[in-house]
């Protein structure tokens, strides 16, 4: 191994244990507030009722990130529109809550809500969440 693939694998495992101290949030900020740009999906979501309004979970603290995947794998399966972008914030949630790299997010793999919302309602809390965690 020469000395540039040597300092090449150390300032490789520098940026992970750094990244790994922090909750990157720039990213997944940007993703969702293009979602919520191009989101019309303000419907009323009613959980008994039948309804053409999906239902996402708005989850309780210390279990958002599971949430977070969660409902990013139904708007996924749902095929919504921007598939791209919601299965590059899927792959996000699933990284940080896999690495544990948002312990405040992250208390169990389980998603545990307080309630459902509509698109824009779980778009807005992922926003809330990151920008909590951005100041």
């Amino acid at each position: 191994m020469n000395a540039s693939m040597l300092s090449y694998i150390l300032f490789s495992c520098l940026l992970l244990s750094v990244q790994a101290q922090n909750c990157t949030s720039s990213e997944i900020l940007r993703h969702t507030l293009r979602l919520l740009k191009h989101s019309s999906v303000g419907c009323p979501c009613r959980e008994t009722a039948v309804s053409s309004c999906s239902c996402l979970p708005i989850p309780k603290p210390g279990h958002e990130l599971a949430c977070f995947v969660e409902g990013t794998e139904y708007m996924l399966k749902s095929n919504m529109s921007s598939n791209s972008i919601i299965s590059r914030l899927n792959r996000a949630f699933q990284s940080q809550l896999e690495r544990n790299l948002c312990k405040s997010l992250a208390r169990e793999d389980q998603c545990q809500y307080m309630s459902k919302g509509n698109v824009m309602e779980f778009l807005t809390e992922i926003l809330s969440t990151y920008q909590e965690i951005n100041k």
